[in-house]
């Protein structure tokens, strides 16, 4: 039975009073928490675990512990076993958490109820905590500045070598897995079953090794290689397709996953040798969506942004705006490398919508400059429109941007990079480590509303 929260404990009160008081920005966050609308979108998730959740069953971890467990793991950056670790440890963390003197919930306890939380929820949770940003007077909602940035997936550099051997790695140990579970029920000869992934790992070395040496004949042995390798990898998928329908027919749930990790690597597995085909043996240049970067993230992206120190990002492309008082109202996690002046009118509606009015003053980056971007913003009521002109400008233009308003406005937007620099350091935003596009999602959400916690609790702490 979902259960909502522990009863105050006065034992614990009372002990609490012999220690450390609560960090002054942890308690502003503390009471922004007490909001019933944040709590509730908590709970509606939360509650769809089990058809009658609601009404039956032993008493679950208190929804409120949870969402607590889940801000103090984001706010501080900590694992889920660190989670535990802290909250167990640190009387104060027990009271923001409202454990008091129970149990703290273990790290995978944590992990399966955090996985019910949806993506749309956290983007209504960001919502609310910019209605209560504003009814706080932390912001108001008259400036926006807008900008993009890459959140790697939790990949290694990828390879065709590397790409073909992993494949061959998890198909091959499904295979030893679903002979287990057919046994003698199966008519599959043993060679159906043959595990390749010695002779993969070996192929993949082999590659490796004659890459590095970069000679005309290195690039043959590597050649060679690379054809062992593919075959490796055919055979491997031929196998699988013939273990397959013998996986779907039998009904324990054990066999059910084998069958749909089957069916979710086969076609990703066919994808990388026909890729590889492409651009080994064939030379031929693959474009960017049509490749396929990792196997088991199979959503990233392949993003180039001209960045000398990184001209190749594996992730996916984020769009992010704030507004004054350094709350971040929106993100988008776009898909593929789209350009960055599609992003600036979804920017402006969604503010007005927010608002209830369009910004004084909006900014964004040169990348996002276009004619038509200035007038619409002009059209919704944007009094200040600031986007620099990338390339030769006219005298007129030049005269323009030189205006003492235009240059405050682009120095209050290169404040935005700041924005994003916290995110990455303080609220790992630098790289996803939960898995899937959801996990993705779920994962740049609770890092902006960590940092959004953040930033409400020290403007109110430094008022109050």
């Amino acid at each position: 039975m979902l259960q909502d929260r522990y009863e105050t404990d006065k034992i614990f009160e009372h002990i609490l009073k012999l220690t450390n008081q609560m960090d002054p920005i942890l308690a502003e966050i503390d009471q922004l928490l007490e909001d019933e609308e944040l709590y509730q979108l908590i709970r509606n998730d939360l509650a769809k675990r089990f058809p009658l959740t609601e009404v039956t069953g032993r008493n679950s971890t208190p929804v409120e512990v949870i969402l607590r467990m889940l801000a103090v793991k984001r706010l501080y950056a900590l694992s889920y076993e660190q989670t535990e670790y802290q909250v167990r440890d640190s009387l104060v963390l027990r009271q923001f958490c409202r454990v008091y003197l129970q149990d703290v919930p273990d790290d995978t306890t944590l992990i399966r109820w955090a996985g019910l939380i949806q993506p749309e929820t956290l983007e209504q949770f960001n919502q609310r905590l910019t209605q209560l940003a504003a009814q706080m007077k932390v912001t108001r909602g008259r400036k926006l500045r807008t900008d993009g940035t890459v959140v790697e997936t939790n990949i290694h550099p990828p390879s065709d070598s590397s790409l073909l051997a992993d494949s061959v790695r998890v198909l091959g140990r499904t295979l030893s897995r679903a002979r287990q579970v057919l046994g003698e029920q199966t008519e599959l000869s043993k060679e159906t079953f043959r595990n390749r992934i010695r002779s993969a790992r070996r192929f993949a070395r082999q590659v490796g090794e004659a890459m590095r040496r970069r000679s005309e004949q290195a690039k043959t042995e590597g050649k060679t290689a690379y054809r062992k390798l593919i075959r490796a990898a055919e055979a491997m998928i031929e196998q699988a397709k013939q273990v397959l329908p013998a996986l779907q027919e039998q009904t324990t749930d054990q066999a059910k996953k084998l069958a749909q990790t089957l069916d979710t690597f086969i076609p990703r597995a066919q994808q990388v040798v026909i890729q590889t085909v492409r651009r080994v043996l064939q030379q031929e240049k693959v474009p960017a969506p049509e490749k396929i970067v990792s196997i088991f993230e199979a959503h990233t992206n392949i993003i180039r942004r001209n960045k000398t120190h990184k001209p190749t990002e594996y992730g996916h492309k984020l769009w992010l705006d704030e507004v004054d008082g350094g709350i971040v109202t929106r993100w988008e996690v776009l898909e593929g490398n789209p350009s960055d002046d599609r992003q600036w009118l979804p920017s402006l509606d969604h503010h007005i919508q927010r608002f209830g009015k369009a910004p004084w003053q909006a900014s964004a980056d040169r990348g996002v400059h276009s004619a038509e971007n200035e007038s619409q913003a002009q059209k919704r009521g944007v009094q200040r429109v600031i986007l620099p002109k990338p390339g030769r400008r006219s005298e007129a233009r030049l005269e323009h941007e030189r205006q003492a308003w235009f240059w405050r406005g682009r120095k209050w937007h290169n404040g935005v990079e700041g924005r994003i620099s916290v995110l990455k350091r303080c609220h790992e935003l630098d790289r996803c480590r939960d898995h899937h596009q959801d996990g993705f999602e779920k994962w740049v959400g609770w890092g902006v509303i960590a940092a959004n916690l953040r930033t409400i609790g020290r403007k109110v702490a430094a008022v109050a």
